[in-house]
């Protein structure tokens, strides 16, 4: 565990430098050492920051690391940052994927459970209330929209209110893919027009079509689709293995930073494999 917190630090302190970031010079404690004790909280403590601090001042990783006030200040201010890495890091994922295959499909997290809807101060409105079709229940929080490669790695996310589209993610999605990429999809994603706008762009979006289809695919690619889609299915049921019962959280930016920190630590596990 202390080598994988030490590989976390160096992995991200070289994309830091990379990008260029700059940091005050009077600051003690890096962020990159704050991301690093956040990824450690989302892969072994279920999110526990309090218990990553402990750890890493116990072990003497960062005897100076921040107390839990100003970090989760501190946690707050690079919410952005943790976005952008992300998105940086996907880019130098799709140059170097050999094949040009991508999925993408969206999964439910749960502000609270359904009967405590009434007293959610994170997050208040009918908009947050969505059904989850394969689970056959609903749920209140949001949902989170991902384009993963053929091996399971995440490239691209978003989030949107329960109650939204799966179309409505892939719209706010920024579908930076190679030329010559195929997204596999579901038929929640069927849209003739999105279809058209993707193509000129060189990108083919592939969706499963519906019975009643005007536009049927080959039986073949309606096979290569269902195949290939298990990929994001998969990644989605290895996070789902991070996430715990119920999220600790007291704002809204400060939830949709902890499931950036899980997806963060699926990915980091992915790519520490390869």
């Amino acid at each position: 565990m202390v080598n994988k917190t030490v590989a976390i630090y160096v992995f991200f302190d070289d994309i830091l430098k990379s990008m260029n970031h700059k940091e005050p010079e009077r600051r003690k404690t890096t962020d990159a050492e704050v991301i690093t004790v956040i990824l450690l909280a989302a892969q072994y403590f279920a999110g526990n920051i309090e218990k990553s601090l402990c750890f890493v001042r116990c072990t003497g990783l960062m005897p100076a690391i921040l107390g839990k006030s100003r970090f989760n200040r501190r946690m707050h201010q690079i919410g952005e940052l943790l976005s952008e890495l992300f998105f940086y890091t996907g880019q130098a994922v799709k140059e170097l994927n050999l094949q040009t295959v991508y999925s993408i499909d969206s999964f439910p997290v749960s502000v609270c459970r359904n009967i405590r809807i009434a007293n959610s101060r994170i997050v208040r409105g009918k908009e947050y209330r969505g059904r989850c079709v394969s689970k056959r229940c609903w749920f209140y929080g949001f949902k989170v929209h991902m384009i993963v490669t053929s091996g399971g790695i995440p490239v691209e996310f978003t989030f949107t209110a329960g109650s939204k589209h799966d179309l409505d993610g892939l719209r706010q999605l920024p579908v930076n893919l190679p030329e010559g990429s195929e997204i596999l999809a579901d038929s929640a994603y069927t849209d003739y027009l999105m279809e058209e706008m993707l193509l000129e762009n060189g990108i083919t979006l592939l969706a499963n079509r519906k019975s009643n289809t005007r536009h049927p695919h080959n039986p073949c690619i309606e096979y290569l689709i269902s195949i290939g889609r298990k990929q994001v299915e998969t990644a989605f049921s290895d996070i789902a293995k991070y996430l715990p019962k119920k999220i600790h959280a007291v704002t809204k930016s400060g939830f949709l930073i902890k499931i950036i920190m899980f997806i963060w630590a699926y990915t980091f596990d992915k790519l520490y494999k390869i």
